[in-house]
């Protein structure tokens, strides 16, 4: 790969205006190119981008091309930089009015130095705003997708299409299906704008001698009308990449573009400089229709603020991630301590689930046309959500942790949709940790909230995700959640169900499909705010889902928890994979007698938790003790039962 920085503009406005300006200021740089002025951190414009493609691994020879009027200042500048002088190529002009224009200076330098191979064109005088991100990322995606490569941004407010080289971008392809350059605002809708920052296959080289010669007028040599000609008409393929930055001082600008700029780009690098985001994702309950997320079947599911995983991320000089004290642990009071933890717990904390995610994220990112910055991190985690009882610990720790990734390199919902999302979280899971799951609980804590889900094969095949629709949570009825305090494995109740509906086993299929049924009877009751009929199908629910795995595999524990809520008339069911059961119970006779926070000590750790269910808005803790909690048959011990309360 060879590198062309363009450093061949005649800089008249900016050169005049500094030189005529009264206040003195800019009195020292009179005269000078405009990318040997000082940019982001004092460094010259041009600086950063020597040092961006100074490496032997990525470029086999870097070239500079300059004009005739400004080349001993770039000889000057090369011999400070270690810049082989041999590499400059001078277009002989010496004014604006005589200039070559883009198109042909890269000719140029391809034609007198007779270069053969891929190369990489930059405008050596934008001013860049993010000094970090990574050009090794650029050819490698260039070489992946093999084909012409585009890099865009995502405009700021107050920029204008005018301005810019606009481009329209295919999400799933990432190939440019129009290119514009500088359109009116009424002629697109899009805000990515292409910078003079291309990859061109060696094949493609000679479309710039086809392109020039078409154009009789300097004005039209320019690199965006060639993009345009490349891609709308003579319909090559040319990839785009986005870059999670942003470019200015294209073309010709004033010294009030100079000083703007560069102050706003300053100021964003000194105002930060170790950032800490903090993000949450909660626990959830599968309402209705789980397990069949997993079969195309169709669900319900609510998050629930009671319940949360929370990832920190700090700025930092080497990635690092930490361990949580208590699910990481590296430190035992003995032997028989390890034992006890080890037994009880297993030996698979959270740290796993944010190793992965981030291989992930690098791993996406690379192979959607995203480059991130040069930026390093610290991550930890904590969690209250109960372990092995089927509340969504883990997706719930990868979720969040996915969140400070998307914050932290400036991605947003456009980059990485709301049900892609979810998929990638299911992909850390299932792809990298080899855990059984299905989508439910990664949609669910993405969009967060009341959430029905349809994933049939239609919309899976077609789309690669199924229909999300919120449901209205104004006005949900008073669950309660229970789990086990002790619980085995919660993925084990999966049992063989997967392996016989791959099969083609007829009762499984038709199960699923009646679960689906389930779901829409139950998303009209929740609309309609019939809980009588929702408290029946929730009971149908587990009957169907006891039915298809059977109580051995359910388990005792499971079991017993159901057996405890129909002696107080309460419907239930497992709201996940195993060793917890939600209900709902609609006699406020039989329904427990419960106390604010700190009520009856007998029955610490064990009581009811009402369901808080859980929207975007905010997080509310509310917990109560069952009193009669010991009388049921199972000890505090046993297990813990809570009412469910909502983020409202």
């Amino acid at each position: 790969m060879i590198c062309i920085l363009l450093v061949a503009g005649h800089g008249t406005l900016l050169e005049t205006h500094i030189k005529n300006d009264a206040t003195g200021l800019y009195a020292h740089l009179t005269g000078i190119p405009k990318a040997l002025l000082p940019g982001v951190g004092g460094k010259k414009i041009l600086d950063f981008w020597w040092e961006a493609v100074n490496t032997r691994q990525l470029f086999s020879a870097v070239y500079l091309v300059t004009n005739a009027d400004k080349y001993k200042h770039y000889e000057r500048w090369a011999t400070a930089n270690d810049f082989p002088v041999e590499n400059i190529i001078n277009d002989g002009t010496t004014t604006y009015g005589s200039r070559l224009g883009a198109v042909a200076d890269v000719e140029l330098a391809i034609r007198s130095r007779g270069l053969q191979d891929d190369v990489m064109v930059i405008a050596g005088d934008m001013l860049c705003a993010d000094q970090n991100f990574d050009i090794a990322q650029v050819l490698r995606f260039f070489r992946l997708k093999q084909g012409e490569l585009a890099i865009y941004y995502e405009m700021e407010e107050g920029e204008k299409t005018t301005s810019r080289g606009i481009v329209e971008v295919c999400p799933s392809t990432h190939r440019i299906t129009k290119f514009m350059e500088k359109p009116a605002a009424e002629l697109t809708q899009s805000r990515l704008a292409s910078v003079v920052f291309y990859c061109f296959q060696k094949k493609t080289l000679p479309t710039l001698t086809q392109f020039l010669n078409l154009q009789a007028r300097v004005e039209d040599r320019v690199l965006g009308k060639y993009l345009q000609w490349l891609i709308n008409e003579q319909k090559v393929p040319v990839n785009g990449m986005k870059l999670p930055t942003g470019f200015q001082l294209i073309g010709q600008v004033g010294l009030s573009d100079y000083t703007k700029w560069l102050a706003h780009y300053s100021a964003k690098q000194q105002g930060c400089p170790a950032r800490s985001i903090t993000c949450r994702s909660y626990a959830r309950i599968g309402i209705m229709g789980n397990p069949s997320d997993g079969f195309n079947g169709k669900t319900i599911a609510m998050t629930i603020a009671n319940f949360w995983a929370e990832v920190t991320l700090l700025e930092s000089q080497t990635l690092v991630l930490l361990p949580h004290p208590l699910n990481d642990p590296t430190e035992f009071g003995s032997l028989q301590d390890l034992y006890c933890i080890s037994r009880k717990e297993g030996y698979l904390g959270g740290l796993r689930l944010l190793q992965a995610t981030c291989k992930k994220f690098y791993q996406f990112c690379s192979k959607q046309g995203m480059a991130l910055t040069k930026q390093n991190f610290t991550l930890k985690y904590d969690t209250n959500i109960p372990r092995q009882v089927g509340l969504a610990g883990s997706s719930a720790i990868v979720s969040a942790t996915l969140k400070c990734l998307m914050k932290f390199y400036n991605l947003t919902d456009n980059d990485l949709p709301k049900p892609i999302r979810a998929n990638f979280v299911l992909d850390v899971e299932s792809d990298e940790l080899f855990i059984t799951a299905g989508l439910q609980d990664r949609v669910v804590q993405v969009y967060e909230g009341l959430i029905y889900m349809d994933f049939s094969k239609e919309l899976m095949d077609k789309h690669g995700y199924g229909s999300y629709i919120p449901i209205d949570m104004s006005s949900v009825p008073p669950f309660w959640l229970a789990y086990l305090g002790d619980p085995s494995d919660s993925g084990r109740i999966h049992s063989t169900v997967r392996q016989r509906w791959l099969n083609g086993d007829t009762d499984v299929i038709e199960a699923m499909k009646s679960f689906a049924e389930l779901t829409d009877r139950a998303r009209e009751a929740l609309e309609s705010r019939d809980w009588s009929k929702l408290a029946e199908l929730m009971n149908q629910n587990f009957e169907l889902r006891r039915k298809v795995y059977t109580d051995e595999c359910l388990g005792p524990g499971n079991l017993k928890m159901v057996q405890i809520a129909r002696t107080f008339s309460s419907a239930v069911k497992l709201p996940g994979s195993g060793g917890a059961v939600m209900g709902l119970c609609l006699d406020s006779d039989k329904l427990c007698v419960c106390s604010p926070l700190g009520g009856d000590e007998e029955c610490v750790p064990g009581g009811w938790l009402c369901v808080l269910p859980c929207s975007a808005l905010r997080s509310l803790l509310c917990l109560w003790p069952v009193r009669q909690l010991h009388s049921t048959g199972l000890t505090g011990t046993d297990m813990t039962m809570k009412t469910l309360y909502t983020k409202t």
